[in-house]
């Protein structure tokens, strides 16, 4: 019985160990080239789980955090305009990685009157 119970519990551990070595599957990035999105404070006015303030898109009605630029990079964030106060339209091009942004680059659009 005690070989039993050994075998089993031996088994177990290798199959635990298997599986945290085996690689995962790598999500391919969306590259995302020269499209029109929506750009603010992702806390402040896409209501997105944060630590402070940080800059975000929203990319085909998703918003994802922005990596490469930050909130103050286009003036002050906390300003009558800023990101933290209204969203902007911009032009980005980048990719889509583990649900973030990496920003290649950006450039805001003039605001329609």
């Amino acid at each position: 019985m005690k070989s039993i119970i050994l075998t089993c519990c031996i088994g177990f551990f290798a199959f635990i160990a298997q599986a945290q070595t085996t690689p995962q599957k790598t999500v391919a990035a969306k590259v995302i080239t020269k499209q029109v999105v929506d750009i603010a404070c992702g806390e402040c006015q896409f209501k997105m789980k944060g630590k402070d303030c940080e800059l975000a898109v929203k990319i085909d009605g998703k918003p994802y955090f922005v990596d490469g630029k930050g909130i103050d990079d286009f003036g002050d964030a906390h300003g009558e305009h800023g990101f933290c106060n209204a969203v902007s339209k911009a032009e980005v091009t980048g990719e889509i990685v583990n649900n973030r942004f990496k920003a290649k680059e950006i450039k805001l659009l003039p605001v329609k009157k």
